[in-house]
């Protein structure tokens, strides 16, 4: 498929990205510089982060709150079952619904632990399927999971996550969002295994420009996610060329996009790393335009 082509697409594409909450004043206004950049794209939803164990849960809950108030967007709060008993859990969720937030993003989680097993709280939602339940009994929020075209580095098996995803769906999830993946193939085996098992919710790409390699393949290592030799030559010697960086990610990123979209895949969640500008470039060549979104009120 062609750019020309591309841009031509129908149906229409969805969108949605990825923020993580800032930690310091000068992050704060780099997110919201990456909000307002693409916000006039109409994305179908924004989501945020959760930290490890929880570890970022004020700051998660304050930026969403900050979102429903000086935006029209609509965000939804990633939340996991790692270190809170369920009560905790369930007043996070309450609390949610009582600022507007209406989406919620359900994850196992990390422990606090970096590379430490998991072990579900005593008092707390043992799965993934459990927490979806649990947060659906609450209030009717739309739910997203996460999806592994590549097999999560726990995971004995593609077919075991494969498993653990129809439950979550049969829990009343809404959508799978999946881990950032390279391979087309392996996006479009995700999907078709995901038809074959009746599960019937869309299984939307997750995206992630790759300006900075290295971290990428950390980030890469940890999820079970696979970064091929290709990429990672197309990089190299580029260490203090930024915006070289800049211009390989933009054009892979085009790429995958175009690779997905010719596959049949009409939806995709950029994990935007709080940058605006990579993100923003692949929407306009899927055919997103700035829809004139007026700001609720002048933000940082």
């Amino acid at each position: 498929m062609s750019l020309k082509r591309l841009v031509r697409h129908e149906p229409a594409i969805q969108v949605s990205f990825e923020f993580f909450p800032p930690r310091t004043e000068e992050m704060e206004v780099q997110l919201w510089k990456a909000i307002r950049r693409l916000e006039p794209l109409a994305p179908r939803f924004v989501s945020v982060t959760y930290g490890a164990g929880g570890s970022t849960r004020d700051r998660t809950h304050a930026t969403l709150k900050r979102i429903v108030e000086e935006t029209g967007l609509r965000p939804a709060a990633h939340l996991t079952c790692v270190g809170a008993s369920r009560a905790e859990i369930d007043d996070i969720v309450r609390a949610y619904w009582q600022v507007g937030v209406r989406h919620i993003v359900a994850l196992r989680g990390d422990m606090p632990e970096a590379g430490a097993p998991y072990e579900a709280h005593p008092d707390g939602y043992a799965s993934t399927a459990d927490l979806v339940r649990g947060i659906r009994a609450i209030a009717p929020f739309e739910v997203s999971v996460s999806a592994y075209p590549e097999r999560h580095p726990e995971s004995p098996s593609f077919d075991h996550d494969m498993t653990l995803l129809k439950a979550k769906v049969d829990a009343g999830a809404s959508r799978a969002l999946t881990q950032f993946c390279f391979s087309t193939d392996a996006m479009a085996r995700l999907r078709d295994e995901a038809a074959r098992r009746n599960i019937k919710v869309a299984i939307v790409p997750g995206l992630i420009p790759t300006t900075n390699i290295k971290g990428i393949a950390r980030m890469a290592t940890r999820s079970g996610a696979k970064v091929p030799d290709w990429l990672l030559s197309l990089y190299d010697g580029l260490d203090h060329d930024p915006e070289t960086r800049r211009l390989i990610a933009a054009t892979v990123l085009v790429e995958q996009v175009e690779e997905l979209s010719a596959r049949g895949f009409d939806q995709f969640h950029f994990y935007t790393l709080n940058q605006a500008d990579l993100t923003y470039a692949a929407c306009r060549i899927l055919g997103l335009g700035d829809t004139g979104t007026e700001q609720k009120r002048d933000v940082a």
